[in-house]
């Protein structure tokens, strides 16, 4: 197992935590946060979820893959390990060492078929990180 990878306690197949937060982000912001998450949720039956540092965040087991967080202006959908992550569509921000996320806007359009295709990306990717180390 890669030792480098990030490890949350205390995620759970279904957090009701989750749905208080998503219900108390309204507007197209809050629904543009719900529908990235339920993405996500909807990734494998391995798929577990917790809030960490005031945010949804997805996980395979205990190991994060992506988050999503409202913002006044805009909503991320984030990557803990985006940096290796293919994207034809240009949709990643960030420069970190790992993570990178979309930042979507109201009233602005997004390719959804290819941030629902970071999303099983960074599921599929975590998910061989953690079977093959």
């Amino acid at each position: 197992m890669n030792a480098e990878l990030l490890r949350f306690d205390g995620a759970v197949v279904r957090d009701p935590a989750i749905d208080v937060w998503l219900d108390a982000h309204g507007g197209e912001l809050g629904a543009m946060a719900r529908e990235g998450f339920e993405v996500m949720r909807g990734c494998g039956d391995e798929v577990r979820e917790l809030l960490h540092d005031g945010c949804p965040v997805a996980c395979l087991g205990d190991v994060p893959f992506g988050y999503v967080n409202v913002f006044t202006a805009h909503v991320n959908v984030g990557f803990f390990q985006g940096a290796g992550l293919r994207d034809p569509a240009g949709l990643l921000r960030g420069g970190g060492k790992r993570m990178r996320h979309v930042k979507l806007k109201a009233r602005v359009d997004v390719d959804a078929a290819s941030l629902k295709q970071l999303i099983e990306a960074a599921y599929a990717d975590i998910k061989m990180l953690v079977e093959n180390g």
